[in-house]
């Protein structure tokens, strides 16, 4: 990988780690916190509606996309050094899981590190499989899972089922200690990670996707590159994007449909509308591209700092603010992500003058090196690209 294609996966780590706090900052302004995350997730009226659509599950699927691509990146590299695949994966596999129950119960209800972690373990054994192996799991597993969101979509269109959050209204979040929230977060872990069963099987269709994109060239600068991502750009922004809008203000009823099955054709959209604006933009480092690429070197550290910054500035325990600015929704939501994003923006810039990785990059890089050799397990170029991602 040159660098310039290095410098391409780091924007769109930036974006996507920023996309996905443009949908949870919704969570973490709502007064009813995670018991009103449904209408977190959909808006109640049409300037909230629209604001969802920006971002509800787009980021999330890119980001998943990411991680394939990383994989792959990883699984090359072990190729090239003659070194069993997956052998230590899943040891990163194993640190990425227990990252993540750290984060859902000390941080935040809606952590997608564990369902990432489970389904890196099934994608590890993938990979490096044929690609009509590969293709047969996406097919097969796509299949299933559109048809399962097709069925409980119909289901709730004609009032068979109906959606909630399964938590009982409650102000805890916004007014309660963080002690109290913390041990919700322990009582109704079933209920909290439930998305895990939308997350897993999708996760695994775009983690191969993602794989075989770099597989297929699409981060090159080179003709196939390029006619590559037009027809992504076709598929996700002008199939996707239109469709998912009609969906996102035609009810609860196409919530599903809205937030898992629309919004991964978006996603390929934007990777492959990012990936060309970058490369056609060379080297030319303006002072947003410089910020998106540290906020990509440090995703791990980035999205476990704003999911923090945004619980202090709403909840109880801290500034209290989702109930004291409840009547300035939407736009003092918009004005909180712009806010946090603008802060790890600058703190990671500033950080990265020092250090080579964000500082939670660091302590995992030690503690998967203590149960092993002290060897480099990648060269500079590949630390570059998968140890400063999320999963590690």
């Amino acid at each position: 990988m040159t660098t310039r294609r290095i410098d391409v996966l780091d924007v769109l780590r930036g974006i996507a780690i920023m996309g996905t706090l443009g949908t949870n900052i919704w969570i973490f302004t709502d007064p009813l916190g995670p018991a009103g995350v449904m209408d977190a997730l959909s808006g109640s009226g049409a300037a909230d509606t629209f604001l969802h659509f920006l971002a509800n599950g787009k980021f999330l699927a890119l980001l998943s996309l990411l991680f394939g691509v990383g994989m792959e990146l990883q699984y090359r590299s072990a190729v090239r050094r003659g070194v069993t695949w997956p052998g230590r994966y899943l040891w990163r596999a194993a640190l990425l899981f227990v990252e993540g129950l750290l984060h859902y119960v000390l941080i935040f209800e809606f952590d997608v590190l564990m369902g990432y972690a489970v389904v890196s373990v099934l994608v590890a054994f993938l990979i490096g499989r044929s690609d009509r192996v590969v293709r047969a799991w996406v097919i097969v597993t796509g299949t299933v899972f559109t048809a399962v969101i097709g069925l409980v979509t119909l289901a709730l269109l004609y009032g068979v089922a109906g959606l909630s959050s399964g938590a009982a209204p409650s102000r805890r979040f916004a007014e309660g200690g963080y002690l109290d929230q913390v041990t919700a977060r322990i009582v109704n872990m079933g209920t909290y990670r439930f998305e895990a069963v939308f997350i897993v099987p999708l996760g695994v269709v775009l983690f191969l996707l993602g794989s075989r994109l770099v597989r297929a060239g699409v981060f090159e600068d080179s003709e196939r590159g390029a006619v590559l991502r037009r027809r992504l750009m076709v598929l996700g922004l002008g199939v996707g994007a239109p469709l998912n809008l009609l969906t996102a203000f035609s009810g609860e009823g196409w919530f599903l449909v809205d937030r898992y099955l629309l919004p991964p054709l978006v996603a390929l959209g934007l990777l492959g509308l990012v990936t060309t604006v970058a490369l056609r933009a060379g080297d030319v480092q303006g002072r947003m591209r410089r910020g998106l690429t540290a906020v990509g070197r440090t995703a791990l550290s980035c999205y476990v700092f704003q999911n923090l910054a945004g619980a202090v500035l709403c909840y109880g325990w801290g500034l209290g603010l989702a109930t004291r600015f409840e009547g300035l929704r939407p736009w003092w939501t918009v004005a909180a992500w712009a806010a946090i994003c603008a802060v790890f923006m600058a703190l990671a810039t500033l950080w990265l003058r020092r250090f080579e990785r964000g500082p939670l990059e660091i302590l995992w890089q030690r503690a998967y090196l203590m149960s092993w050799r002290p060897a480099r397990e990648t060269t500079v170029t590949d630390d570059k690209i998968t140890n400063n991602s999320p999963q590690g």
